[in-house]
């Protein structure tokens, strides 16, 4: 009998604390980066990758419009009219421009949005939470998240959860370093300065109170 998925799921998500607190221990915990150094945050911008599910609306043209369309292994979708296009390894904006160029033949001023629906993208694409959270899980990075959004798409912390304790783990110039989150501060008592943003790669780790 396979094990359910909540049971796989945490197993996942030991193992990636496990790695995280490996992390932590051969690099010296430091204070947050400053603001400048999360810059790229800002500018990320998700790539569809092979796996992931697209939704493709068309306006005003039902019949065009497709759900839940899947990126083969050989990155390319196939569309009503539009055929055999690759979208791996572009943004959801550049897909829905070369389909519009694809339907101009056809339609006049083809209006057309991409939404991902299921995420498969590359590792550098995630963030992760593991440890002392209700949910821990790997969740796809999307522009301007911060360490609060994460926390509260995990469930939040647990009872167990000692959140001023809380690592970051961040590979910056190909090398992994840990920086001290005061998630307990943030979460608990509002204060927003305890906040930082997320870069795509994070891996936050939430530990448990030692009793």
């Amino acid at each position: 009998m396979y094990p359910g998925k909540n049971v796989v799921g945490r197993l996942v998500a030991l193992m990636i604390a496990a790695v995280g607190v490996a992390a932590c221990q051969s690099t010296a915990v430091q204070a947050p980066p400053p603001a400048a150094a999360d810059a790229a945050s800002s500018s990320f911008e998700y790539r569809i990758g092979q796996g992931d599910q697209l939704n493709i609306f068309v306006w005003r043209n039902p019949d065009l419009s497709v759900s839940g369309v899947p990126v083969r292994p050989d990155g390319k979708v196939s569309t009503p009219l539009v055929q055999e296009i690759v979208a791996a390894g572009k943004t959801p904006k550049e897909l829905a421009t070369e389909i519009e160029a694809g339907l101009s033949s056809y339609i006049k001023e083809p209006l057309v949005t991409v939404t991902v629906m299921q995420f498969q993208g590359a590792v550098g694409d995630f963030v992760r939470v593991a440890g002392q959270v209700t949910t821990p899980q790997t969740i796809a990075f999307r522009r301007d998240m911060t360490v609060l959004d994460l926390v509260i798409a995990a469930g939040g912390m647990t009872e167990f959860a000692a959140g001023n304790r809380s690592t970051l783990v961040r590979t910056v110039g190909g090398k992994q370093q840990a920086y001290r989150v005061r998630l307990a501060d943030l979460v608990e008592d509002g204060d927003i300065s305890a906040n930082m943003p997320m870069q795509p790669g994070d891996i936050l780790i939430v530990p448990e109170t030692m009793l």
